[in-house]
């Protein structure tokens, strides 16, 4: 809901070519305490200002010399391209009104006019476009919320990523259906994911049964050791840990991991002290 003292703060603008009647719409207004009222009666003027000022309401009269008020709605809708079009028109020909609404005028008045109607009529049209401003400000907030968190997210992910390929040989996620999705790395030849037979390469045809239990069942592991070995007769190690993923149902939604090549570690051996 809005304070009325932002309504009586709307900015206004009175257009019509009788000074009469712009006098007599801009002391209603003030004694209703309305605080920023501006008035033309040159229509060929009201485009250019609502370009500058940006007004909440505009009272526009129908029937002028040079420029009427339609042409004046159809500058303006140029201005307000998928915008709210703040415009009350004020005419005293009954079938103009309805083309008034067609053309994008919001509402009407009539004259002669009746005061508590014109009075209520701008209230509640300046409270509707105080509204749809404040909407809009609002998607803007979170557009841009949005588009910062988006960043903020890509640039984790990038440091994550980096981190997993700088502390591992290679980086894994699979989906529900056991699917690679994402990965660096040989990662469907060390895991066997998509491959055909678990024996197959030298590996150890034990170990690489243990491993895809455990992404079978879902099962978090770390640091799991399993080898192959090579044509040469020499022993490949490979160390790898994963974790299930789930959604914010609780879904199983697939598998990620990292894994390393740790051969030379597991050949390495210090050397013996010698004897003093």
């Amino acid at each position: 809901m809005l304070d009325p003292s932002e309504i009586l703060s709307g900015n206004i603008l009175i257009v019509d070519d009788q000074e009469a009647n712009v006098m007599l719409l801009e002391q209603m207004l003030r004694n209703a305490g309305y605080l920023h009222i501006s008035t033309t009666q040159d229509p060929r003027t009201v485009c250019a200002a609502h370009a500058e000022h940006g007004y909440d309401l505009i009272l526009l009269d129908l029937q002028m010399p040079e420029m009427d008020g339609f042409e004046v709605i159809e500058g303006l809708k140029q201005i307000e391209r998928g915008g709210y079009l703040p415009v009350l028109v004020i005419t005293a020909q009954p079938g103009h009104k309805l083309r008034a609404l067609q053309a994008g005028a919001k509402d009407f008045v009539s004259k002669p006019f009746d005061l508590v109607e014109v009075q209520t009529r701008i209230h509640n049209m300046l409270e509707v476009r105080l509204l749809y401003r404040r909407l809009a400000d609002y998607n803007r907030q979170l557009e841009q919320t949005v588009l910062e968190r988006t960043a903020e997210l890509r640039a984790s992910e990038a440091r994550f990523q980096r981190f997993t390929e700088l502390s591992s040989d290679w980086y894994w996620e699979q989906d529900a259906q056991g699917q690679l999705t994402r990965f660096s790395g040989p990662v469907s030849e060390m895991l066997g994911i998509g491959a055909e037979g678990d024996g197959e390469g030298g590996w150890n045809a034990d170990e690489r049964a243990q491993l895809r239990e455990n992404i079978a069942s879902r099962t978090p592991f770390l640091d799991f050791i399993f080898t192959r070995t090579r044509a040469d007769g020499s022993v490949q190690y490979l160390q790898v840990s994963g974790e299930p993923m789930f959604d914010m149902a609780s879904r199983f939604t697939g598998y990620r991991g990292i894994g390393m090549d740790i051969t030379e570690r597991m050949h390495w051996r210090p050397a013996a002290t010698p004897a003093t």
